[in-house]
């Protein structure tokens, strides 16, 4: 009977803490779904990413609605993804994603009180290593510029290929490079732990020798990327 008691209590303290754990994966199930969607409709508009920038990038981190902070004025906040490519130089096919987090800095104008999507293309092997840090200030960490958009910009984009990191936003529509300067990126290990269901860093996802798989929820993301920039073009 004690015996029997005990491995009752035992299942139901396992219980307990399966539900939060399975709560806490869907809900990087829902962001990665919702940076899918804005990869889509971002890549899909008339003045997006110029194809040039886009195909020399290492990585792409995707922050769905960052939302101005409550404390201090200009932070901000928001959670997301990087999908970076895979091979030694980063130029093979888009990879597993890793979820990151956004702190702090100042979006202007561009952000006010509503909520607004960000992608940052990585440019270069550098900023990746700054990224898979643990944490990272744009401007004095890794330097950051807000990135050019449209056909109109293709035939610029070479003085963009020296920054580590272009940013853009979307808010109301409107689609524009923005300066992220003092803000602050860094993994979400919770994230990543709870999406893939163990103890895992960004480094391991983006680079280590046994990589995880691209989850389910992520198909949008990698599918959007991998039309509009099936391989990389840059071997810095």
């Amino acid at each position: 009977m004690r015996r029997l008691t005990r491995r009752i209590s035992t299942c139901t303290i396992a219980l307990i803490l399966a539900v939060p754990c399975a709560l806490a994966q869907k809900d990087q199930e829902k962001r990665l779904e919702e940076a899918g969607t804005v990869m889509e409709q971002i890549l899909n508009a008339p003045d997006n990413i110029p194809q040039k920038l886009l195909d020399h990038a290492k990585c792409v981190v995707v922050l769905p609605s960052v939302v101005k902070a409550a404390f201090g004025v200009g932070g901000s906040y928001g959670h997301g993804a990087m999908v970076c490519r895979t091979g030694a130089n980063f130029d093979g096919p888009w990879g597993a994603p890793a979820m990151y987090s956004l702190e702090g800095g100042s979006f202007g104008f561009q952000i006010g009180g509503q909520a607004t999507d960000v992608v940052l293309l990585v440019m270069n092997k550098s900023g990746v290593n700054s990224l898979l840090r643990s944490k990272v200030k744009l401007g004095a960490d890794a330097s950051i510029a807000a990135g050019p958009k449209g056909r109109a910009a293709e035939a610029n984009t070479d003085a963009y290929m020296r920054a580590e990191i272009l940013s853009y936003s979307r808010s109301r529509g409107v689609f524009a490079g923005v300066s992220l300067q003092g803000a602050t990126l860094h993994p979400d290990d919770n994230g990543n732990d709870a999406l893939y269901g163990h103890n895992v860093s960004a480094r391991q996802i983006i680079e280590g020798p046994d990589k995880p798989a691209p989850p389910p929820s992520a198909q949008m993301l990698d599918n959007e990327l991998a039309k509009a920039s099936p391989r990389g073009t840059s071997k810095a």
